[in-house]
């Protein structure tokens, strides 16, 4: 173990902060700046959920949402995972040198994946001198005193924490994009480094939150009414790795969540390696737990898997598939493939198509290599030319797509239990929400579905979506229930 607990920000802290964020709406009652503000997401759920919590510590501070083009404040929460999610976050930050030629009391501020990599915030400032404040991802709750600071002078506001400094700030405030679904964040960082990811860079070392955290927060948006809570982890499967508490692993968790009684609880990612028996049976036993899992295999080929040192074979990975469905038959299994990595033959593609048609997965996320600086991968010889790498990515693309067609078709006639989460945007005459297995599903209903769980017959399949209709007019909310410890 590397530690025997998760290390916290201390209460001084948290006070400190706390009076600039009080200090911050003084300013915003007396002169009447920053009113408003917008944030602009790049990236994974992670990234969602941390500007959830800016969104949070803005609204505390008295700025209210507003549009892009017109808010007072506009900060960029970005990604490094892949080059093109980086240049779109930096081209969009440039969009903004014009808007602020018009508007030259605006405030742009730049936080993130990417401004955490080494030398990256510096670079931003250098090279738009237009931005006033850029962050990185391990100070997410020092926003208050950033923001007065830049408020207080027109120098820029730089600050980029290393791991050693990054404690984890509970009870930071949020605001969540949906009244009905709520991510829950169980650790940050990752110890893996697969050799073509950033992640470990960025987001720092394995850091568990402590079980009666995690558990305080499920139970306080069971009250709140919230039908369905997200686990975030850059790997959920080693959780309690670096807990002194033995017994605090991730299936331990996941059942004392399930005796909370938020109907549905979901989490990713899973790390192939580590999806032990007693995950499989927690999720196989579990009331609440759905039948969902995001496994990221990323190649077919056992000569890929070792260069990126992912720490299993195709075997072992397709050994733990069929445990898993052995043991939940209707498990809704989707995955992370990446094509054209360094070195990679036209043999080892072929492996990759093959294990993604024997597998038969639900939906999978493909991905040409993205060159990471920084990273192992990124100094391999053996770079694919981006012609076979698009005809490559193209053919896997057209597979699965087929796959996952037939597998929609085989729910026609099943009734699936939807979580209703919008008014359909082409019929004011349909909603929308997801299966357990995380499938959309459209049918006839009207806004006051929004928030329940209910039956819906599937009528038909589309290659994304499925169509139905309401199996059971009567049907009411699923009732939350209450409960829950370790076991």
């Amino acid at each position: 173990m590397r530690k025997e607990a998760p290390r916290h920000v201390d209460a001084d802290e948290m006070a400190r902060q706390a009076t600039c964020a009080r200090a911050v709406t003084r300013r915003v009652q007396g002169q009447g700046f920053p009113a408003s503000f917008a944030i602009v997401t790049y990236g994974c759920q992670m990234n969602a959920h941390d500007s959830e919590k800016l969104a949070g510590m803005l609204q505390q501070m008295g700025l209210t949402p507003a549009e892009r083009d017109e808010a007072d404040l506009v900060l960029y929460n970005t990604c490094c995972v892949r080059d093109n999610a980086q240049r779109r976050a930096l081209g969009n930050v440039t969009w903004l040198k014009e808007l602020k030629k018009k508007r030259p009391q605006m405030l742009i501020a730049v936080c993130g994946c990417m401004v955490q990599q080494p030398g990256m915030a510096e670079q931003i400032i250098r090279r738009y001198p237009f931005v006033n404040l850029a962050f990185g991802t391990h100070n997410l709750h020092h926003l208050p005193e950033l923001l007065l600071r830049a408020l207080s002078s027109d120098a820029q506001v730089v600050e980029v924490l290393t791991q050693e400094d990054a404690p984890i700030a509970e009870d930071v405030p949020l605001c969540r994009a949906s009244p009905h679904h709520a991510y829950i964040t169980v650790m940050y960082g990752c110890d893996n480094f697969c050799s073509y990811c950033i992640v470990p860079y960025v987001r720092g070392r394995e850091r568990s939150r402590d079980p009666a955290d995690i558990l305080a927060e499920a139970q306080a948006l069971r009250k709140d009414g919230v039908q369905e809570i997200m686990l975030l982890g850059q790997n959920v499967n080693s959780y309690g790795n670096d807990l002194a508490n033995p017994a605090a692993n991730f299936p331990a968790l996941l059942r004392a969540l399930d005796d909370v009684g938020i109907p549905r609880i979901r989490f990713m990612t899973s790390h192939p390696k580590d999806l032990s028996d007693d995950l499989m049976e927690t999720m196989a036993a579990g009331r609440h737990i759905c039948h969902a899992l995001h496994l990221p295999v990323q190649s077919g080929s056992d000569a890929v898997l070792a260069s990126m040192g992912r720490g299993y074979t195709r075997a072992a990975y397709l050994e733990r598939v069929a445990a898993l469905r052995a043991r939940i038959p209707d498990i809704c299994l989707t995955t992370d493939l990446i094509v054209a990595y360094p070195g990679e033959s036209e043999e080892d593609f072929r492996d990759t198509l093959s294990l993604v048609a024997q597998v038969s997965y639900d939906a999978a996320y493909t991905f040409i290599y993205s060159p990471r600086d920084g990273t192992k991968a990124a100094q391999l010889p053996g770079r694919v030319d981006a012609a076979t790498a698009t005809a490559r990515i193209e053919e896997l693309i057209a597979l699965q797509r087929g796959i996952t067609a037939a597998r929609n078709t085989r729910l026609v006639g099943t009734v699936q239990q939807v979580l209703v989460e919008e008014a359909s945007r082409r019929d004011a005459a349909q909603v929308a929400g997801k299966t357990s297995g995380g499938l959309t599903v459209n049918f006839p209903g009207d806004a006051g579905l929004i928030g329940s769980i209910v039956p819906v017959r599937i009528t038909s399949a589309a290659q994304i979506t499925l169509r139905g209709v309401h199996a059971d007019e009567k049907t009411r909310p699923i009732q939350i229930e209450t409960g829950g410890e370790i076991r």
